[in-house]
């Protein structure tokens, strides 16, 4: 799984930033990717990591279904989804998904208000 969507500017927002993105990052040296974001490469060292946008697709390492909400604010939430996904480009990410989603499944990544945040949200891939 090795795809890009594009690189980025990295004055431009992602979902953290209420953009509808997955901002992630590569090393050019030794071919490392990344989720959070770091000033250097984590396998290598190197300093001069590219910020790029996924595509939003991957498919289910993991899930879990919350039935408890952590804060009162998200009770009208529940029950909800928790995946790990992993992404096309080659790293895994946490995020939100359908409660039908099961490990191995084809994911896609949507964007919608959880409490007073805008989240992805993973949706089983069209045929």
């Amino acid at each position: 799984m090795s795809t890009t969507c594009s690189e980025t500017d990295p004055a431009q927002g992602d979902w953290t930033t209420g953009q509808p993105l997955i901002r992630y990052q590569h090393c050019s040296h030794c071919q490392a990717t990344w989720y959070f974001k770091r000033g250097f490469c984590p396998q290598c060292g190197a300093a001069d990591p590219h910020d790029r946008i996924a595509c939003g697709t991957g498919q289910v390492y993991a899930v879990t279904q919350v039935n408890r909400p952590p804060v009162r604010e998200l009770a009208a939430h529940t029950p909800y989804c928790i995946v790990l996904v992993d992404a096309a480009e080659g790293f895994r990410l946490m995020a939100h998904g359908d409660l039908s989603l099961r490990i191995g499944d084809r994911v896609t990544a949507q964007y919608k208000p959880f409490g007073a945040q805008f989240i992805p949200h993973f949706t089983l891939e069209p045929a």
